[in-house]
């Protein structure tokens, strides 16, 4: 499916609601194809972020929204039949707030989830990504940044805005019990994943060990794998929980 193929009726926030979805939302139920657009589901509770998000994303050339939900219970509902690539959740909703609604569209989907708040000091940071979340965007995103968070997280990276810092899930981190440690990894696996947790991107990592950055993505697949992680949101916590990274005082 290319840009050409989506519906001139306008966004999938005006588009009719699809039979058997629940009032208030709408779906387009086409199935994702290989090498198409991201394909990408909100859910808000307020109309005006809602349609503007949709709006906003449904204008991009390799992104097209799926799905839009007024709640987290109608978000679970749409992700099920319409399988986004990204699904950006409003961490509270009616009905189901979205980091539930985030763990049980994890439950059945690779669905990448992106976060909504309104707040950079939200109580539930660390819970939306211990939930699952790749990442977090604040409600004054500008559009080009939204777009390209879409984007970010699509391919796997970690999404945090940037009045979301790693010192807030370090807070959070420090407040938890720790896992078990890391020792199903390679001493190079280790050194990565600390690099990982410190914000380095895969070029920074290849240059700060002097390897190609081919192999510093293989050591990222790798050590997601056998710590069962999603993807590097979840390995930045997965550092600070073990002590891999010491939080500053």
């Amino acid at each position: 499916m290319t840009a050409a193929d989506r519906s001139p009726a306008g966004s999938a926030a005006d588009r009719p609601r699809t039979p058997g979805t629940a009032p208030g939302a709408s779906a387009d139920v086409r199935p994702a194809t290989a090498g198409g657009p991201i394909r990408v589901l909100v859910a808000d509770d307020q109309p005006i972020v809602l349609r503007g998000f949709a709006a906003v994303l449904d204008a991009q050339p390799d992104i097209t929204v799926v799905g839009t939900a007024p709640d987290g219970a109608q978000a679970v509902l749409l992700a099920r039949d319409t399988r986004p690539d990204v699904a950006l959740l409003d961490i509270r909703m009616p009905e189901m707030g979205g980091i539930e609604a985030a763990r049980r569209i994890l439950e059945t989907e690779a669905t990448r989830i992106i976060m909504i708040t309104t707040f950079d000091l939200d109580d539930y940071v660390y819970d939306a990504l211990t939930a699952g979340a790749s990442g977090f965007l604040l409600k004054d995103v500008r559009a080009n940044d939204l777009a390209e968070a879409v984007r970010t997280v699509a391919r796997g990276d970690a999404l945090l805005a940037p009045k979301i810092t790693r010192r807030l899930i370090a807070e959070f981190a420090r407040q938890r019990r720790p896992r078990a440690d890391s020792g199903s990894l390679t001493p190079r696996e280790v050194e990565v994943l600390r690099l990982i947790a410190q914000g380095l991107s895969n070029a920074e990592i290849a240059a700060a060990l002097v390897v190609t950055e081919h192999t510093v993505k293989t050591h990222v697949a790798r050590l997601l794998a056998k710590l069962g992680l999603r993807d590097r949101t979840q390995a930045v916590i997965h550092a600070y929980e073990t002590g891999l990274i010491v939080p500053r005082p």
